[in-house]
């Protein structure tokens, strides 16, 4: 059994290597190709704190993976990263522990932004100029380091409830993009107006973004409702919504906004324009005019630890 750290994982797997290997992902967990039981969520509000338990195995790889992240939303306070975890390969034909890898969270962070990337890939306008941030997290950071790979934009609007938070974020991300006009705004309605693409990375339990503050031709990737009590936006904005689409059908309703959107009356199942594995396949449609306004509902699918642990590992054995 092989033990790898966290600074070993993030020297040999990069953003766009995940973001391939997310994208077969989702395809094969779209065909049928995967398998993988419900998500474990595990609350502790006395710590805020959250833990998620995800599992899959893609047919035809040499493993299946078992992830532990969580993420402990007072841990700034004590000088501690907020996201946390450890992701587990077993050998597929024997079920042996083959590795374990200490990612303190990383492969979590890279491969969920890497989802992010895809679902704008294929849904978002070619050509869009202002971006609005929702949050100023880690996830954050990585949403708009990924939608970098595969859209250039010229504004970027950041709005989070800390507003310490939103001026560091801002920072740091003029130092990569010193052409970008980054601006915090004083509300999220702010953030929205007029944006061309949303991306929202928050663990809100409470709506943030209304319909009635989208522009037509709009691309929101919401990824921060990954359990059944979070919500970033209004039922309202996926009724609106002319392409809908999840990583993840069986699981968006259980977990995502479109399970908020259902509950509330304001959506039906025949709303939801399909998977985004379906849209890599040429199974269906991905954004159909520049006046569409599209969601991706992303609430985090094993498929994708699966891919991004698969991937370390074939590193690690041309490297060996």
């Amino acid at each position: 059994m092989d033990i790898f750290y966290e600074p070993e994982i993030k020297s040999m797997v990069d953003l766009r290597s995940a973001m391939e290997a997310v994208e077969k992902a989702l395809a094969a967990y779209s065909s049928g190709q995967a398998i993988l039981p419900g998500v474990i969520n595990l609350d502790l509000p006395e710590f805020q704190g959250e833990v998620h338990v995800k599992a899959a195995y893609l047919k035809g790889q040499e493993y299946y993976v078992v992830k532990v992240a969580s993420g402990f939303y007072r841990n700034p306070e004590k000088g501690l990263p907020v996201g946390n975890g450890l992701m587990l390969a077993f050998q597929a034909t024997t079920g042996e522990l083959k590795a374990i890898l200490l990612d303190n969270g990383y492969l979590t962070e890279l491969r969920t932004a890497a989802a992010g990337a895809v679902a704008a890939k294929y849904l978002a306008r070619e050509e869009i100029r202002k971006v609005a941030v929702i949050g100023s997290g880690m996830q954050a950071r990585f949403q708009l380091k990924a939608l970098a790979e595969v859209r250039q934009f010229s504004q970027v609007a950041v709005w989070s409830r800390k507003s310490d938070n939103v001026r560091k974020y801002v920072e740091e991300m003029k130092n990569l993009w010193p052409e970008v006009d980054f601006r915090p705004v004083a509300s999220a309605e702010e953030a929205v107006r007029y944006a061309d693409v949303i991306i929202t990375a928050t663990p809100s339990r409470q709506p943030i973004v209304r319909a009635e503050w989208l522009s037509p031709g709009i691309h929101i990737t919401a990824m921060g409702s990954d359990s059944p009590e979070k919500q970033e936006l209004y039922p309202e904005v996926l009724a609106r919504a002319d392409r809908l689409f999840c990583d993840s059908l069986a699981q968006c309703r259980r977990l995502g906004e479109v399970h908020h959107a259902i509950e509330a009356g304001l959506i039906g199942e025949s709303k939801i324009s399909g998977e985004i594995g379906e849209i890599i396949l040429g199974l269906k449609p991905g954004r159909q005019s520049e006046e569409e306004i599209t969601v991706a509902d992303l609430t985090g699918v094993g498929v994708q630890d699966a891919a991004v642990v698969s991937l370390f590992l074939k590193l690690v054995g041309k490297r060996e």
